[in-house]
């Protein structure tokens, strides 16, 4: 194993609830800890029916998390248009950052997106995050704006 790569680790598709505890726990930790994001708008009612999918080492610790809306419960996110998906609440614990975690969790995403037959995901990125996004073939639009406090920009990429 190289030094500074992680145990090895798998993302999948949240399939129960510990899965998405551990799901909610990443983020707890990433947004309200670290960021300071209200817990009371961190988790919301697009929860119940987003693709969860999470990357789980070896040892079972959860590295990171993040969700896929789509269909028609989840329009206002899509822009209306259902053929296209939303990537969100992607979060990575802050021991594995910079080691390849958070392009695992977005492939996971977008797999899952082409599963459904999308054709596009967006997103709504932190704009220090915005070269990552970039660096994954996501292209901003829009001008700048505030979620939580935090400066964001629109980003879609085309599967």
């Amino acid at each position: 194993m190289t030094t500074g790569t992680p145990a090895p680790y798998i993302t999948r598709i949240a399939v129960d609830e510990s899965d998405l505890a551990a799901c909610f726990q990443v983020r707890k930790e990433v947004f309200v800890g670290e960021q300071n994001v209200p817990e009371e708008i961190e988790y919301d009612a697009y929860d119940a029916d987003a693709v969860h999918v999470i990357a789980v080492a070896a040892d079972g610790s959860v590295l990171g998390t993040g969700r896929l809306l789509h269909g028609a419960g989840m329009a206002a996110k899509t822009g209306g248009d259902l053929t296209v998906g939303s990537l969100g609440r992607l979060a990575v614990a802050k021991r594995v950052r910079g080691l390849g975690v958070g392009v695992a969790l977005v492939g996971a995403i977008e797999d899952a997106a082409r599963g459904l037959g999308l054709v596009a995901v967006d997103l709504h990125a932190q704009t220090h995050a915005l070269g990552f996004y970039e660096r994954l073939g996501y292209v901003a639009y829009g001008p700048e704006f505030a979620d939580a406090g935090i400066a964001h920009r629109a980003m879609r990429r085309t599967l």
